[in-house]
C-alpha cells in the first residue's frame, strides 16, 4: 500500500502530522508493506528565492493578525510540537521560497534518502538556531550530504533551475486536481485522503480501513490456458518435447 503526503517545509503542521502519522505506521502491523512517497506543495510558491523575513512578520502580513495573536499561534504550535515529541523554536524563525528543498527531495527520492532529507529540512527550519533560508546553497549542501546524498550531485542540482523542476510542478498540479488547498495532505492508495495533522488515532483508522479495502487480485478466465508454463518458487516448468 501507498500512503502519499504533500507538504512543504514551511509548514508547521506538516511537521507535527509527520510525526502523528508516524506514530500511528509503527504501531500499524502491516507497517512493512506501506510504501510512504513524500509529494511537493509550496504554501508561498510566489515567493523570490531571495526573499526571506520574519515569520511573525509574515503572518501579520499574510493573514491580518497582530503581533501578539501570531506570536500566540506558534507558542501553540512549539506545544503541539512538544506534546509529540518534537523541538521547536516558538521565536526569532524566518520564512522563505522552498522550491529549490523541494528538488532536492526529488533527487532524495531516486536514491532512498527522502525520508532522512525532508527530516533534516523539518529540524533545520523548525528547531534549529541556523536559518535554511538565509546562508544559502551551503546549508541545503550541508543538510543534504548529512541526510546521505552525495555532494556532488546535491551541487548539481542546485547550480541547474532545471532539475527536477517539472517533477515539483507535477506533484502540485496533482495536489490541486485532488482538491488539496493546504497540508499536510495524506492519500492512501489513491482511495482515501486525510487532510490535516490529525491525531495519531485518525492515521491509525485510516490505515486499518485502506488496508482491509484493498481489492485481491481478480484472476482472467482463461480458459484451457489456466494451467500454462510458468516460474514459481520451485523453479521453471520445462515442457517435454
Amino acid at each position: 500500500m501507498r500512503v502519499e503526503i504533500w507538504s512543504d517545509i514551511a509548514c508547521p503542521w506538516c511537521y507535527v502530522g509527520k510525526a502523528r502519522f508516524e506514530k500511528a505506521l509503527e504501531a500499524f502491523p502491516h507497517r512493512d508493506g506501506v510504501e510512504v512517497v513524500h509529494r511537493s506543495f509550496e504554501l508561498d510558491p510566489g515567493r523570490a528565492k531571495g526573499d526571506v523575513q520574519p515569520v511573525i512578520k509574515m503572518l501579520t502580513k499574510k493573514y491580518g493578525m497582530s503581533e501578539a495573536q501570531a506570536q500566540a499561534g506558534e507558542e501553540n504550535l512549539g506545544a503541539q510540537a512538544a506534546a509529540e515529541g518534537l523541538d521547536y523554536r516558538t521565536r526569532d524563525r524566518d520564512h522563505g521560497n522552498t522550491f529549490d528543498m523541494h528538488r532536492l527531495l526529488h533527487l532524495a527520492k531516486e536514491h532512498g534518502k527522502q525520508n532522512e532529507l525532508i527530516q533534516a529540512f523539518y529540524r533545520a527550519n523548525f528547531a534549529e538556531e541556523r536559518s535554511v533560508f538565509t546562508e544559502g546553497d551551503e546549508r541545503l549542501v550541508e543538510l543534504a550530504v548529512g541526510a546521505g546524498l552525495d555532494e556532488a550531485d546535491v551541487r548539481k542540482v542546485l547550480a541547474d533551475p532545471s532539475a527536477y523542476a517539472d517533477d515539483v510542478r507535477a506533484d502540485e498540479r496533482e495536489a490541486a486536481e485532488l482538491g488539496a488547498n493546504g497540508v499536510p495532505f495524506f492519500v492512501l492508495d489513491r482511495k482515501y485522503g486525510v487532510s490535516g495533522a490529525q491525531p495519531a488515532e485518525v492515521f491509525a483508522q485510516a490505515l486499518t480501513q485502506a488496508w482491509g479495502e484493498r481489492s485481491p487480485l481478480q484472476l482472467l478466465d482463461q480458459g484451457d490456458q489456466g494451467h500454462a508454463d510458468a516460474c514459481g518458487p520451485d523453479g521453471c516448468a520445462v515442457p517435454q518435447r
